[in-house]
C-alpha cells in the first residue's frame, strides 16, 4: 500500500466529514557506522534532563514531532543508532523518511494511532520537509479529537508542501469544524483562505465550493452561501450535502428558485 493512496484515502475521510456538525448554527539493525556531525537537525546535544525526563521516552516517542522538547541522553543516542540504520539500509534519508510515512499511513488504516505517530516521527526526523509526516500526524490527532493539534500539525504540512490540494482541503475541513466548536473567527477565515486557494487551483473542485458554502453560512452571508453552493452544484450534483442544504434553505430560499 503506497503512500499517495494512503494519504488520498484519508483526504477523502475528511472531506466526507459532515459539513453540518454544529451548523444548527494516518526495525532495522543497529550499525556501528559513524555519524557525522549533520546527523540531523533534531538530534540536539542540549540536555534539559529535568523537563525531559518528566515524560518517558516511550511515550514521547507517539507525541507528535518528539513532544518537541529538549531532548536526553538516551534520546539522542537512540536517534543517532536509528540514522545509523537508516544510512546502511536506505540511499538516502529522503527515501528513508518516505518510506516511515508511508508505514505510518499503513498503521492509520489499521487504527494503530500510537505507532502510526512514531513513525511519522521517524519520517519528521529523517527530514523536516516532508509534509507527510506532518499530515500524517495531522490525521492522528484528529483521529484522537485534538482539533487544535490537528490544525498545527496540518499547517506544518503546507508549509513544507506548498500547494498541495488534498492537504490544503484536509485542513480547511478541520478548521471548519475547531470553528464550529470554539467560534475562533481568524480559523474560519483561514479554513476560507485554504478554500479560496484551492479553487483557484482546481476551478473544478467542487467540494471545495461547498465546503465555501458552508463558510459563509457560518459567517451568516447567506446570498454567498447559495452562490458558492450552486457553483458546487453545477460542477458535481453527486457531492451535494442535503443536510446542509436543508439549513441554508431555513435561513434563506434559494433565490434561483432551484431547491425548495
Amino acid at each position: 500500500m503506497n503512500v499517495r493512496r494512503n494519504r488520498g484515502h484519508w483526504s477523502l475521510i475528511l472531506a466526507l466529514l459532515p459539513l453540518v456538525v454544529a451548523a444548527q448554527p494516518r526495525q532495522l539493525m543497529s550499525s556501528a557506522r559513524p555519524v557525522t556531525a549533520h546527523v540531523a537537525s533534531h538530534t540536539s546535544t542540549t540536555l534539559d534532563n529535568t523537563r525531559s525526563e518528566s515524560i518517558d521516552i516511550e511515550t514521547l516517542s507517539i507525541m507528535p514531532l518528539f513532544g518537541e522538547r529538549p531532548k536526553t541522553a538516551e534520546q539522542i543516542d537512540r536517534e543517532i543508532h536509528f540514522l545509523n540504520d537508516c544510512d546502511q539500509n536506505f540511499t538516502s534519508r529522503t527515501e528513508a523518511s518516505e518510506f516511515f510515512a508511508a508505514r505510518g499511513w499503513d498503521y492509520i488504516s489499521d487504527g494503530q494511532l500510537d505507532t502510526a505517530a512514531h513513525r511519522f516521527n521517524l519520517a519528521w526526523l529523517l527530514n523536516d520537509r516532508n509534509a507527510d509526516a506532518y499530515w500524517g500526524l495531522g490525521v492522528v490527532s484528529y483521529q484522537k479529537e485534538n482539533l487544535p493539534e490537528a490544525v498545527r500539525l496540518l499547517r506544518k504540512g503546507i508549509d513544507a508542501a506548498g500547494t498541495n490540494v488534498e492537504l490544503m482541503g484536509d485542513l480547511a475541513t478541520v478548521e471548519i469544524k475547531q470553528f464550529q466548536k470554539d467560534h475562533h473567527r481568524p480559523t474560519l477565515d483561514d479554513a476560507e483562505q485554504q478554500l479560496q486557494r484551492i479553487v483557484t487551483q482546481d476551478p473544478a473542485h467542487a467540494a471545495s465550493f461547498q465546503k465555501l458554502s458552508l463558510v459563509s453560512y457560518l459567517k451568516a452571508d447567506y446570498d454567498k452561501a447559495w452562490d458558492y453552493f450552486h457553483q458546487a452544484r453545477q460542477l458535481d450534483m453527486s457531492i451535494l450535502d442535503l443536510s446542509f442544504l436543508s439549513d441554508l434553505i431555513a435561513k434563506r430560499p434559494d433565490p434561483k428558485g432551484v431547491f425548495k
